[in-house]
């Protein structure tokens, strides 16, 4: 699990905010439970970090508030609209037994043992993430998809994962597609064989010769009616 350090902040003012900015933090807020909000910073080279690893936003982290560790899901991040740089991020404090929302990373393993894809097979990814409805305890870090064996024309939904007790998707009623392995959309045309090559050579030479000779006689007819003229 990662962790991150944070610190108390009592900001009082835009101004405020903007100072802790300059100085290289990020104003966030905990949130969720029976406690109150909090106010809090982070280090943004610390939290950059963090997000650039994947999957930040669908794992628990450890946030150390003033030396005092405790369980948060971060659950949104403002960004500069201009300089892409986050400038301000959301805590959900993780209450066991308590159901959220959250969208869920899909990944796939196993590419170079799918028969349908060593034959140029293509991997249709219908939904890279899936929303589901969870405990806060049991937040799955991604849902695994395994191509080993898996050929062209197979497919895989939702009911085809293992999901744990408790844990369900946001979708319910229908078994909607997750991915599909499809035929490739350029079929490879086979190389002629040698022989075959070789053949079609020999039958072009054939039919040249005829022509040739009738060139030929064609311009010896027309000298010889010269030569009588």
């Amino acid at each position: 699990m990662n962790s991150l350090d944070a610190n108390t902040r009592n900001t009082k003012s835009k101004g405020d905010v903007r100072s802790l900015r300059l100085a290289g933090d990020i104003p966030g807020i905990i949130y969720g439970g029976p406690e109150e909000n909090q106010k809090v910073t982070v280090l943004k080279k610390t939290l950059k970090s963090l997000i650039q690893k994947g999957s930040f936003l669908s794992n628990i982290i450890t946030l150390n508030l003033d030396g005092k560790p405790q369980n948060v899901l971060p659950r949104e991040i403002t960004y500069n609209v201009i300089s892409d740089e986050p400038t301000h991020i959301d805590f959900l404090r993780v209450v066991p037994g308590v159901k959220i929302r959250i969208e869920v990373p899909v990944e796939f393993i196993n590419h170079e043992t799918s028969p349908g894809l060593k034959r140029g097979g293509v991997l249709n990814i219908v939904r890279r993430e899936i929303e589901l409805k969870c405990p806060s305890e049991k937040i799955p870090s991604a849902i695994t998809i395994d191509l080993d064996g898996v050929d062209i024309g197979e497919s895989f939904k939702i009911s085809s994962v293992k999901l744990e007790e408790g844990v369900t998707p946001t979708i319910i009623g229908r078994d909607f597609v997750i991915a599909t392995l499809a035929a490739p959309t350029v079929m490879k045309e086979p190389e002629k064989p040698a022989e075959a090559e070789e053949a079609a050579a020999t039958e072009d030479g054939k039919e040249a010769t005829p022509a040739a000779e009738g060139d030929k006689k064609d311009g010896d007819e027309k000298k010889a009616t010269e030569e009588k003229k």
